[in-house]
């Protein structure tokens, strides 16, 4: 089995001063355990990191969406795991799409149900599994849909390195039927393009030793095989990408008088707050992606001297033309230094701040590059109460280099911030009209006050690396100084 893990991960601060490499995992098991009693085990790895005394889960096997198998051939008392590393300096990925013609038929009461198993050669000489393709039910026919893999984990990036090819039937009690296989290599693969498909034939060895007349067990038909750079998160800051950090504040009346110790805004004895909090833990990670650390803090909610005067949308160092706060600590004391002066009212309108981080990420776009993300974090307490302007200034921000955190701090219910995260279903605004792409994140402090700040980052961040180079390939817009493939 090979899982390949990326340092794009938000698992943790990323910056200069960390390891920025990708590496594979490849895990493999002689003589496990066997815990079924008709059938042999099907066994899985689980991934954890040590924190501060106590494990976290990264990954388990059973969640990578490249499926992959760990085999387990000889169930015996005591098991062998195997664990080896790569680092992944090759971005390309090949995408195949393959399908097969007249297999063998291997159900007794109807036709089969085929999947491909990919192999490449290990160190030790032995065949290592890399892909196995979906099963294709009650055909002879079958069309796989397309699948892409890191050419590094399919071939170590040797496009002349051989690769076997193994078609099974697929049974419930994990007793595939073999069907035949064949061997070849990437550029072998290569030449299905321009529309002519590749054509080999699927062999059984024990039936062509048996039988004279024997041709083959089928046809398996590579339709198109296509090699591209896959850029990563990684790929696109060391390209010179800056993310562009802005917070947005909550100085909304709900959230009580900041000299009060019941306000959510009250600086506790020890500095603190969940406001500074959030603050804190998100923009520590984010300020190591900007050269400069010069930040726009905004305010919305309250009256502002000396007219007092509503404002959704001001500079909470009360500089309207420069609103740049210096790293995270320059916006916690612009925090801190603004709390006195101004009078928490409302209503919580989040459109007038979305809407201002939006103009600048559209100006971004005018560059043709990617050069500038922008990210909006939002601290607020409570219920959103311009949501149909919202909900449109998040769709018409979905179509820029844009994403919007949002910390709900507080207890209360924060059913509409689920709703703008689109994690279940896309958001819509009032008009209709469908989000490019899911930009909203939303995580409630709450379930992270007992927990280490570096937990709260990770939710917070959890999305981000995905959706900025989700942008930037809908835009096809490469990395700068990118190698083709």
């Amino acid at each position: 089995m090979a899982y390949t893990m990326g340092a794009s991960s938000p698992a943790g601060p990323i910056g200069s001063q960390y390891c920025v490499c990708k590496v594979e995992l490849s895990v493999c098991g002689q003589n496990l355990l066997d815990r079924d009693v008709t059938s042999k085990s099907d066994p899985f790895c689980v991934l954890f990191t040590e924190n501060n005394g106590k494990w976290y889960e990264i990954v388990s096997s059973k969640k990578i969406t490249r499926p992959l198998v760990l085999v387990n051939e000889k169930p015996a008392g005591k098991g062998l795991i195997t664990i080896t590393a790569q680092e992944l300096s090759d971005n390309r990925v090949i995408t195949l799409s393959m399908a097969g013609r007249k297999l063998d038929k291997k159900d007794l009461f109807g036709k089969s149900d085929p999947f491909l198993e990919f192999y490449k050669p290990g160190d030790d000489g032995k065949w290592m599994l890399v892909h196995r393709t979906e099963v294709i039910k009650y055909t002879l026919d079958p069309v796989w849909k397309p699948f892409t893999v890191p050419l590094v984990s399919l071939c170590d990036g040797d496009l002349e390195k051989p690769i076997q090819v193994m078609c099974y039937d697929y049974d419930n009690d994990g007793g595939h039927d073999f069907i035949g296989e064949f061997q070849t290599s990437v550029v072998k693969m290569c030449e299905a393009r321009d529309g002519v498909p590749l054509e080999v034939e699927c062999i059984n060895p024990k039936k062509q030793r048996k039988k004279k007349n024997y041709k083959n067990s089928g046809i398996i038909i590579i339709r198109s095989c296509k090699i591209t750079r896959d850029y990563s998160f990684l790929d696109y800051i060391l390209g010179g990408c800056q993310l562009m950090f802005t917070v947005g504040i909550d100085f909304t009346a709900s959230n009580g008088n900041p000299r009060d110790p019941s306000s959510l805004h009250y600086i506790n004895p020890m500095g603190t707050n969940e406001y500074l909090s959030a603050i804190w833990a998100v923009g520590q990670i984010i300020q190591d992606y900007d050269t400069d650390k010069m930040f726009p803090a905004l305010g919305f909610g309250a009256q502002l001297p000396p007219d007092w005067k509503v404002s959704h949308e001001f500079a909470i160092n009360f500089n309207p033309t420069n609103p740049f706060c210096s790293g995270v600590d320059g916006i916690a004391q612009a925090y801190s230094a603004c709390l006195p002066h101004i009078r928490f009212y409302g209503p919580t309108n989040f459109s007038p701040i979305v809407n201002h981080v939006a103009r600048f990420a559209a100006h971004a776009t005018e560059q043709q590059s990617a050069m500038q993300y922008f990210i909006l974090l939002i601290i607020t307490d409570g219920v959103i109460s311009d949501m149909d302007e919202t909900r449109h200034a998040v769709v018409q921000a979905s179509k820029l280099p844009m994403s919007i955190i949002i910390v709900g701090v507080g207890n209360a219910d924060f059913a509409a911030m689920e709703f703008l995260d689109g994690d279940t279903r896309a958001l819509r605004s009032h008009t209709g009209e469908e989000a490019a792409r899911d930009i909203v994140q939303f995580v409630p402090f709450r379930e992270f006050r007992n927990a280490p700040k570096e937990t709260l980052a990770k939710a917070v961040l959890a999305e981000l690396p995905q959706q900025v180079v989700q942008y930037f390939k809908h835009k096809n817009l490469l990395p700068s100084s990118c190698e083709p493939a």
